[in-house]
């Protein structure tokens, strides 16, 4: 089906606005997705990472994260693209995004492309338009490369089917933690038509998975699987409401990735959080370390919170808090705990603690040893014994090792530190730049 978008802004300018709005989107992951070129079309896809990433071979590779339009029929209080704001408004057409995707990879600028969008019109004729992109890319460009795109809530299945099979990723955001808060700053939503793409692309990977025992060349459905994003600090849920909320996508629809971004006030609203202190950036720190912890470390989030006590700690990172509230099950000796017990242990890592599991099996470790392997001894030191002695004599007492681990001064993000730096790269930083 073909639409009218109007044509009187030069592809640029576009450029600008459209990858300016793209930047609350969050898409720092991982392909999760390999796939060589066939020689019958450009570029591939790599595992090891599309957005501000490195490969094997060391070069930084890229996506080019842009909306297909800003256009929007709804009018969420937190959007700064809400139909009610006055704010400079452009649609690309799909044979516009596939010119700037093969230009950009040629020139070496990229390596994936990242494609949201505002709903134009209506959330079918939005999917529509994004499929109509992805397929062009696809079939008539012949590009192999990583693509990343988001399934319209409220579109017609059959659309968000097609396009699966055409991209490498799909997600779907659920903007707010609970319907709640849903409710109160995007009245026009609905929690079910979010949630029905989810469950959608969930089944219909299960049943692509079966398909392809059967027949080894069928075609992949969303292989790289899917994410989804919420927004941390605009609305009144705790640090428990969310992780709950991130531990049933993982659980539930085997979720890929849940992203966490930090609250932005760019509208003035009364329902609108004031933030005195700037965007809850530690805060979205925390939960991304509890995030790891509920997909690597085999944390539940019932360990980590409780509705009595529901905030994570800001001034430790969760493993430690978790530790520090736990001290009935340390010291851990390192030469005889299971792998399971070591990465409850501050300072371990899964990586860490494999090292550890296949080093001990060939002879007697040392403190000299972990080192080496990647155990943070500065935070281990604490929980652990090796050969059944301690590094140095340290008390196992909840507000020694506090005050210690506090004058360790914890390196948090930049962000963290100082909201000032919160923006995102340009395509225009470059002086050489043009499209």
């Amino acid at each position: 089906m073909e639409y009218r978008i109007e044509q009187q802004m030069d592809l640029k300018e576009k450029l600008q606005i459209l990858s300016d709005a793209a930047k609350y989107d969050v898409a720092c992951t991982s392909s999760g997705v390999e796939r060589k070129n066939t020689g019958r079309g450009t570029g591939n896809c790599i595992m090891p990472g599309i957005c501000h990433s490195f490969s094997a071979d060391g070069r930084c590779i890229s996506l080019l994260k842009i909306l297909f339009t800003n256009e929007c029929i709804f009018d969420c209080r937190y959007c700064i693209n809400r139909r009610s704001n006055d704010v400079p408004r452009a649609s690309f057409t799909p044979q516009e995004v596939c010119d700037l995707v093969m230009g950009f990879y040629r020139r070496n600028y990229i390596e994936g492309l990242f494609l949201s969008s505002g709903i134009f019109m209506s959330p079918d004729t939005t999917m529509d338009l994004l499929y109509q992109t992805l397929y062009k890319l696809r079939r008539e460009y012949h590009f192999q490369g990583y693509i990343h795109v988001k399934a319209i809530p409220g579109a017609d299945p059959e659309l968000v089917e097609r396009t699966g099979y055409l991209a490498d990723r799909m997600s779907v955001n659920l903007e707010l933690p609970t319907a709640e808060g849903l409710q109160a700053l995007a009245p026009q939503k609905q929690r079910p038509k979010m949630l029905a793409p989810i469950r959608q692309v969930y089944r219909q990977r299960k049943q692509n998975r079966h398909e392809l025992t059967l027949y080894r060349h069928a075609p992949k459905f969303v292989p790289a699987g899917q994410s989804t994003q919420m927004i941390v600090g605009a609305s009144g849920e705790s640090d428990w409401q969310i992780m709950k909320v991130a531990e049933h996508m993982y659980r539930k629809y085997e979720m890929k990735r849940v992203f966490y971004s930090a609250f932005l006030r760019v509208n003035e609203d009364r329902l609108l959080p004031v933030l005195p202190g700037g965007p809850p950036l530690l805060r979205e720190h925390r939960l991304y370390q509890a995030d790891w912890l509920l997909r690597f470390y085999g944390f539940g989030t019932e360990e980590l919170l409780s509705e009595d006590r529901p905030d994570f700690n800001l001034l430790l990172d969760p493993k430690c808090d978790w530790a520090l509230r736990h001290l009935e099950q340390f010291p851990v000796e390192v030469m005889q705990a299971d792998y399971h017990t070591l990465l409850r242990v501050p300072g371990i890592g899964y990586r860490s603690a494999e090292r550890i599991v296949k080093a001990r099996g060939l002879g007697t470790l040392d403190y000299g040893n972990l080192k080496k392997m990647g155990v943070v001894l500065k935070r281990a030191v604490y929980f652990i014994t090796c050969g059944g002695r301690q590094m140095y004599p340290v008390k196992l007492q909840e507000d020694y090792i506090l005050r210690n681990l506090l004058d360790g001064k914890e390196k948090l993000p930049a962000d963290a530190r100082d909201t000032s730096v919160y923006e995102q790269l340009s395509l225009f930083d470059d002086p050489r730049f043009s499209v």
